[in-house]
Formats: C-alpha cells, sequence, structure tokens
C-alpha cells in the first residue's frame, strides 16, 4: 500500500482508539459526580468532555513523548505495527466495556503496541530477537506505576477524608453534603483536565510514531515538539477523547459509581481530588498512568475510611484480574493481527 493512504489509515485507527478511550473511561471522570447526583449523565459528560479538551493547553506532552520514543526502538516501528497494537487495543476495551469493566485502555494501548512490535522482530529474526525492541526504561516506570498510582490515589483519598472529617466534625450532614455538591464540580473538572491531560497524550506518542514512520518527521521533530505538526497532533487527540467522553459507556459507570462503594458528595469530592492529584503529578513526570487504576485505588480510599467492609471486596477483585490480564491480552490480540497482516503483506 502507498505510504500516503496506509498513515491515513493508521492516524483514523489512532484516533478511534483514543475516541474509544474517551468512550470506555469516561466513568473515571464522572463515575462519582453522577453517582452522588451532582449532576445529571448528560451535563456530567459535557462537563468532563469539555475538560478533557482543555488539557490540551495546560499539561504539556511528556507523557506522549514517553510513549512516542520511550518504550518500542523507533527504527522497529512500521505502519502496520502501529495498526496491529491499536487494533489489540481497540479489541480490548470492547470486550471489557462490554463486560462493564473498568480497564486501562493505556495499558491495553502499550501491550498492543509492544506486542505488534515483538511479533514483527520474532517473525523477521527469530523469537530470541522479540525483545530487543524494548526500550526497558521506559517500561520500568510505567509497570511500577501500575501498583503505585492507585495506591497513590488510595492513600491521597484516605488522607483527604479523614482530615476533612476531623475539620467538619462540628457540621451537619445536610450542611456538608450542600458545600461539598458545589466543591464536586471543581473536583470533577479537575480530575477531566489530569484524564485528558494523561491518556490523549498517549495517542499523540502514537501519532507521532507514525508520522516518523512514514516520514514526514524527522528524529529531530520526536525529539523536540513535532515541528509543524504539533498542533495537529495535540488537538485531534484531544479532540478525539473528549468527543468519547460524551458519548460515554454507562455499564461501566455504574461499576464504578455505585458497585464498589457507596459515594456521598464528600466522598466524590476526595476521590476525585486524589486522583486529580496524582493524575496531574504523573503528567508533568512523563509518566504514563493508567486513569481508570488511579481512580478506582481513591474509591476505595474513600469506602475504606469507614470500615474496610464499606468496600466490596468482590467487585474489586474482578477488577483487579482484568487489570492483570491487561497488556498481555491486548498484545496477544495486536501479534495475531500483525501475523494476519504479514501474511497478506510482505513489506510490513
Amino acid at each position: 500500500m502507498r505510504r500516503g493512504p496506509l498513515l491515513i489509515i493508521t492516524i483514523a485507527t489512532a484516533l478511534v482508539f483514543d475516541f474509544l478511550n474517551g468512550f470506555h473511561d469516561a466513568a473515571n471522570s464522572i463515575a462519582t459526580v453522577v453517582s452522588t447526583r451532582v449532576l445529571s449523565p448528560r451535563l456530567a459528560v459535557a462537563w468532563a468532555a469539555f475538560f478533557n479538551f482543555a488539557a490540551a493547553f495546560l499539561l504539556g506532552t511528556a507523557v506522549a513523548k514517553t510513549i512516542g520514543k520511550g518504550m518500542i526502538r523507533l527504527e522497529d516501528v512500521t505502519q502496520y505495527v502501529v495498526i496491529a497494537g491499536l487494533a489489540g487495543a481497540i479489541a480490548w476495551d470492547l470486550l471489557t466495556w462490554w463486560l462493564g469493566l473498568p480497564t486501562s485502555s493505556s495499558h491495553a494501548l502499550i501491550g498492543g503496541y509492544a506486542g505488534a512490535a515483538m511479533t514483527r522482530a520474532a517473525l523477521k529474526g527469530g523469537l530470541p530477537t522479540a525483545f530487543d525492541v524494548i526500550i526497558p526504561q521506559g517500561w520500568t516506570k510505567t509497570l511500577v506505576f501500575i501498583v503505585v498510582a492507585p495506591v497513590m490515589g488510595l492513600v491521597i483519598a484516605l488522607a483527604l477524608s479523614v482530615l476533612g472529617y476531623w475539620l467538619l466534625r462540628n457540621q451537619t450532614p445536610r450542611g456538608v453534603d450542600v458545600w461539598f455538591r458545589k466543591l464536586q464540580l471543581l473536583s470533577a473538572a479537575a480530575y477531566s483536565l489530569g484524564h485528558g491531560g494523561n491518556d490523549a497524550q498517549k495517542t499523540m506518542g502514537i501519532v507521532a510514531g507514525a508520522l516518523y514512520t512514514a516520514g514526514y518527521m524527522t528524529s529531530d521533530d520526536m525529539h523536540h515538539d513535532w515541528g509543524r505538526y504539533k498542533w495537529f497532533i495535540i488537538l485531534g487527540a484531544n479532540a478525539a477523547i473528549a468527543i468519547g467522553t460524551y458519548f460515554g459507556g454507562w455499564r461501566i459507570v455504574h461499576t464504578m459509581g455505585s458497585k464498589i462503594t457507596k459515594l456521598k458528595p464528600f466522598g466524590g469530592f476526595c476521590a476525585e481530588s486524589a486522583g486529580a492529584l496524582t493524575l496531574f503529578g504523573t503528567a508533568l513526570a512523563g509518566i504514563p498512568v493508567s486513569t481508570t487504576h488511579t481512580i478506582t485505588g481513591a474509591i476505595v480510599g474513600v469506602g475504606a475510611v469507614h470500615r474496610l467492609s464499606a468496600v466490596r471486596w468482590g467487585v474489586a477483585r474482578r477488577i483487579v484480574w482484568a487489570w492483570i490480564l491487561t497488556i498481555p491480552a491486548s498484545a496477544a490480540v495486536a501479534a495475531l493481527v500483525f501475523w494476519i497482516i504479514q501474511l497478506l503483506h510482505s513489506e510490513v
């Protein structure tokens, strides 16, 4: 296939993934504000979508650069690797959306990307060469933060809850609810900024990699600000995730907002604030974390402040198993897609 049409297909697939990321992860941004009845579902998704898009102007591109050039060697990436990697991520996202599981679109993306690149290396140089495409430094911090991000969310949410209960100990429950219904609008906006700033950047990195492998960007562009394509990449990715958020998936909202633990406006504020603080820090540090893992940890932290039995551990355990399977499952699907492409087209 000629370079131009193939690039268009690659970028279109990346933006479809970004849309599905917003669709799949809409629950992360709005589950708490919907479950506490601060906003109706329609208003909540519009609120979240707006701040997802606003992140394009506020949180930089450090995460995008980690994904684009810090996890897989660029010389081992082709347009077909990107397409197969995105296919693996999209398949896993659709499956877990159907099952109502709040898994990580981010980890599905990096799993698919790695699975396709490793399969290409193995088909060309033999199985022992598969791991040569991996850049260990980029993967180390990502894998470490699979555990660290939800723990950070949990600890910060727990600390905010304990501090809040102490400061508000002489207030009436009704008065607390009135105040935190208003404050939760701010915490939901902050979390949506973090979501857009972290998750949309991952697709930016993939699109930048596709432009590089197609010869439209130089190595110097990749290491700096993507040259003349900078705002095309940034605005395209943030627009796609914002639109996906607006059409978000209510199956996962139900799991996040009511099945893990029951939330009130104060608890929703603490969970969203803890998630936002974690995502701001990791986005600025260039660490691609899971927004799903982060907010789930924060919701568990809010539930645990009352008593451990307030958390429905059966649901939480099912979610954790889905987390564990995300990277290998999406990698396996991407590997299969790449193998099929290789059978149909030798120049891969």
